[in-house]
C-alpha cells in the first residue's frame, strides 16, 4: 500500500515490492508487447496535447521537458473547479481520476522532512490535476470524443485573450 492508510493519505513511508504468480504471469504475458506499448502510449500522449491545445480549451496539459519523455501512465491536465469538471464529464460518460490530490509535503509521512515554508505552487497545482482516460488501445476518435467533452466541461478560451 506504499504507506497508505487511506487512498493517497501516506501515514508512513512505504514500498510496494511483491509480486505473486499470478501477477508474474501477467507480467510476462505482457513483455511481449511492452515496446509498442511504450511507443503507442508516447504517441498518445502527444495527440492527446495536441488536440487540447488546437480546441481552445481552458484545461493544460502537463508539460514535458524537450529532453525529457513520459510514457503517461496517467494523462493528467490542469483545470479550474476541478469537482465540477469530473462532474460534468462523468454525466458525459467520460471517466476521471485524481491521483495525487495531496502534495508530498503535506503527506503526513513527510511533513517533518520537507521544508516547513509554505508551498502555494504544489498546494494549488494538487488542487487542479485530473487525469484523463489513458491506455495504449485508446483510438484517436476516442481521443477527440475526451478531448470535446472536456472543452464542454471547462469552457474554451475566448480567441484572442491571451488567456491560457
Amino acid at each position: 500500500m506504499h504507506g497508505q492508510s487511506a487512498r493517497y493519505y501516506h501515514t508512513r513511508i512505504g514500498i510496494g515490492g511483491r509480486m505473486d504468480t499470478l501477477q508474474c504471469a501477467i507480467l510476462l504475458a505482457k513483455l511481449a508487447r511492452f515496446d509498442w506499448e511504450v511507443a503507442r502510449r508516447i504517441e498518445l500522449g502527444e495527440r492527446y496535447a495536441a488536440a487540447i491545445r488546437s480546441s481552445g480549451t481552458r484545461a493544460e496539459p502537463i508539460t514535458v521537458r524537450p529532453e525529457r519523455s513520459s510514457v503517461w501512465a496517467q494523462y493528467t491536465v490542469l483545470v479550474e473547479d476541478r469537482d465540477g469538471v469530473q462532474e460534468r464529464m462523468k454525466q458525459a460518460g467520460v471517466p476521471t481520476a485524481v491521483h495525487y490530490p495531496r502534495p508530498l509535503h503535506r503527506q503526513p509521512a513527510y511533513e517533518k522532512l520537507c521544508d516547513p515554508k509554505p508551498m502555494p505552487i504544489s498546494d494549488q497545482l494538487a488542487s487542479r490535476v485530473i487525469s484523463l482516460p489513458m491506455s495504449a488501445d485508446l483510438t484517436e476518435a476516442q481521443i477527440e470524443t475526451v478531448v470535446q467533452v472536456l472543452s464542454r466541461a471547462v469552457g474554451v478560451t475566448p480567441k484572442g485573450s491571451g488567456a491560457a
